[in-house]
């Protein structure tokens, strides 16, 4: 938990500025593949320790969409882009066009897979871009792969490898809304799951003071 414990809210501020400039870009490419206005903004940034994890997701047993994808660089971990499946049809039905979609455990099609992937790959491409811009270290993303599943199963299935080395993680809440249709105002949560160590490279890049 070291690395977390020395993360205050200056901190916060940091990764949420990073998110709202990440948010902004992945705005701009979803407007284009969409060919509506697309407006996103990042309203919170928090640590969350790991037992806390489903409930932010709504709980262990809510059904979600996440498209996961390993970080390598810096300031190695892993990337979760997550929301709930309800929300991910409806915006998959923007995507396509479809009037009705299916994006349940087994249910979804190629399409609707194909779709949502390329989607929660342009926000997770556009955060880390964010993030490499706006501290200067190098960050690569892996091969970008989607799972829909309980949170709870999801989460556990994230922190197999983490339990040891750390016990929090940090979520970047994501607002969107889109031309023409109602959207929660929240949708989707990107879910930092960092190595600890990870997090004195990245504040220190920004000349944020690290407690010793």
């Amino acid at each position: 938990m070291e690395g977390y414990r020395r993360i205050h809210s200056t901190h916060l501020d940091v990764l949420k500025e990073i998110g709202n400039i990440g948010a902004g870009h992945a705005a701009t490419s979803l407007s284009a593949l969409l060919g509506k206005t697309v407006e996103m903004s990042v309203p919170e940034a928090a640590i969350v320790p790991f037992q806390e994890l489903p409930d932010r997701m709504g709980g262990s047993e809510n059904e979600i969409a996440a498209i996961y994808a390993r970080v390598d660089g810096h300031t190695p971990g892993s990337v979760y882009f997550f929301a709930n499946v309800c929300e991910s049809e409806r915006f998959i039905q923007s995507l396509t066009g479809k009037e009705s979609v299916q994006m349940g455990m087994a249910k979804q099609s190629d399409l609707e897979y194909s779709a949502y992937l390329e989607a929660g790959n342009i926000v997770i491409g556009s955060y880390l871009t964010s993030f490499a811009d706006l501290t200067g270290l190098q960050v690569s993303c892996g091969v970008p792969d989607l799972s829909v599943d309980m949170a709870g199963a999801i989460i556990s299935h994230g922190l197999s490898r983490l339990v040891s080395q750390g016990d929090a993680a940090i979520v970047i809440d994501t607002h969107m809304k889109i031309e023409g249709w109602s959207i929660s105002r929240n949708f989707g949560s990107i879910l930092l799951l960092f190595d600890p160590e990870a997090f004195e490279t990245l504040f220190r890049s920004l000349g944020v003071q690290v407690d010793e």
